[in-house]
């Protein structure tokens, strides 16, 4: 258990970091793909550069979400340490991660 001085995962806080960076950037290029799709005529194409540099920047993030998850579990074991950045960046990655999954059903539904 911990100490009331004891620091705080250092695994924890990149997880945090890596988490918040993520979900921001996974955030952005999800407007920047809805703009694109109501402001080009005819709907975005696929095979645009557009198209495929916000979908390799998905897939980037996401990369980037899993990195924060394995940082985050990671975190949370280390004995004597603080565990709160750690969970937060676990809740974080894994909450933007279902987010996406979720908007990607409700796009194929549509």
């Amino acid at each position: 258990m911990h100490t009331p001085h004891s620091p705080h995962s250092g695994m924890g806080i990149a997880s945090f970091i890596t988490a918040v960076g993520g979900a921001l950037l996974m955030l952005g290029l999800i407007v920047v793909a809805g703009v694109i799709e109501t402001t080009t005529p005819g709907g975005m194409e696929e095979t645009s550069m557009s198209a495929i540099l916000v979908g390799l920047g998905l897939m980037c993030t996401a990369l980037m979400q899993l990195v924060a998850f394995g940082l985050g579990v990671a975190g949370a074991f280390q004995a004597d340490r603080r565990r709160v950045f750690a969970i937060l960046g676990l809740v974080i990655s894994i909450g933007s991660m279902l987010g996406v999954v979720l908007l990607m059903i409700i796009g194929s539904l549509s």
